[in-house]
């Protein structure tokens, strides 16, 4: 039968294997240690990297808001010339009396002052009267350009943006068609086209109604800017969002305005550091921003290399999609600020690491050293020194063992004093005995 008695528990390491406790105190410190670093590195560089491409998408959404508002500045300053011009006297006068000559050379003044590539006057039916780029162009039928078409029923100014023919731009001036004109670029990601080249033009447009002095229409003046080529958008929203710094030899940041899907004005640069007028953008985006007519941000690759991107839909007076407006920033300047980021805070981890490790070894030699010292007594006691002790130095679970272990040394320092004062008379005693029984026998 198996006797029932005190359970035993197994205090020291793998079988035939002695791990002293400032080892296995140490080890098991380091473990915890090691467990709770390499979660809060993994925890870190997550919260880093989410913080950071936060940080990307929050800066380059601000930009693409500037942008926006560049760009409809634009709009809106060729609004207010065309419509401040349609109120003027002089052009009311001048259809009211077919005066057609001095209407052009007024038209055409105010066009190079202004500094817009097209003005138009038609008559209330609209057809073309005059041209201020190409004065000799006259009676075409214009009723259906979009603006035109709405201010001819509508009698309020508007403006959008609008794809022109190349035919029309032609028509208005050969200089304008051959400015829209250009050739495709294969770049890497787009879409597949057949096309080789870009003819249509893409035009900033504000049209305006000229009435007569009884609010009758009698004519509409229309103006407006080729994009195609025309650099002085991007350029200004690059000066104004990202004042023209560079990182690492290239511009910081970069803006384009891209018809369809092909860059027609744009500060991003080729290899050869010619504009990269005709590349086009990858097939993501434009499915995304011209198909499905969403705005778009992400890391993306633009002509030769990436970009923290952001892209939105310019659409026409008819809230078509026919075009994308579009700033970057190198993706690299985020990059290498992740990288020293996250080695910024390896580093103080790594730090505060070894100072943990090394106040758990302190802090183990101090748990450590007074069980040792009572191992030390309790061999001794063993071998038979009975007035081995400890010192109590803490008034703590090991302070109270020490006591009680320096009171078991007494106790049986005691013990082993009265046995031998025991033992001694014994033998005295049976000495005494002895010298009796000698005495008798003699």
């Amino acid at each position: 039968m198996m006797s029932k008695g005190l359970p035993k528990f197994n205090l020291s390491g793998p079988k035939g294997m002695r791990v002293p406790i400032t080892t296995r105190l140490i080890l098991n410190y380091m473990l915890i240690i090691v467990l709770i670093s390499t979660v809060f590195i993994v925890v870190g560089i997550l919260l880093i990297n989410d913080r950071i491409v936060a940080e990307e998408h929050n800066n380059i959404r601000q930009d693409l808001n500037t942008a926006r508002e560049i760009y409809s500045g634009e709009l809106r300053h060729i609004n207010d010339v065309v419509h401040l011009t349609a109120d003027r006297f002089i052009f009311k006068d001048g259809l009211l009396s077919d005066d057609i000559g001095k209407i052009a050379a007024e038209l055409e003044q105010v066009r190079k002052h202004e500094g817009l590539d097209l003005m138009v006057i038609t008559d209330a039916a609209g057809h073309l009267l005059v041209c201020g780029a190409n004065p000799g162009v006259r009676g075409y039928d214009l009723s259906n350009d979009d603006l035109i078409e709405v201010v001819l029923i509508r009698k309020k100014p508007y403006a959008a943006t609008s794809i022109m023919p190349v035919e029309v731009l032609r028509r208005w001036a050969d200089a304008l068609a051959d400015q829209a004109c250009l050739i495709l670029i294969d770049t890497p990601l787009a879409r597949k086209m057949i096309e080789t080249e870009l003819h249509d033009g893409m035009m900033l447009k504000a049209a305006a109604p000229v009435l007569d002095y009884e609010d009758d229409l009698i004519g509409v003046l229309l103006g407006g800017v080729l994009i195609n080529r025309n650099y002085g958008i991007v350029d200004t929203l690059k000066e104004t969002v990202y004042e023209n710094l560079t990182y690492e030899g290239k511009d910081i940041g970069t803006a384009a305005i891209i018809q369809d899907d092909v860059r027609i004005s744009t500060n991003i640069l080729n290899e050869d550091g010619t504009r990269a007028i005709g590349t086009r953008v990858s097939e993501e985006v434009y499915n995304r921003v011209v198909i499905d007519g969403e705005a778009w941000i992400g890391r993306d690759y633009v002509v030769n290399g990436w970009y923290i991107a952001a892209y939105e839909p310019i659409r026409d007076i008819y809230n078509k999609v026919i075009g994308i407006l579009y700033v970057g920033v190198q993706e690299q300047k985020y990059v290498d600020i992740q990288r020293q980021t996250i080695l910024a805070f390896l580093a103080i981890t790594l730090l505060g690491t070894l100072a943990s490790m090394m106040l758990s070894y302190l802090l183990s030699k101090r748990i450590s050293e007074p069980i040792e010292k009572l191992a030390v007594a309790s061999r001794a006691i063993a071998g038979g020194n009975l007035e081995a002790k400890v010192d109590v130095i803490s008034n703590d679970e090991l302070g109270d063992l020490a006591k009680t272990f320096n009171a078991m040394a007494s106790s049986l320092q005691e013990r082993d004093q009265q046995l031998k004062e025991f033992t001694q008379n014994k033998i005295m005693e049976s000495e005494r005995l002895a010298l009796i029984g000698q005495l008798a026998a003699n």
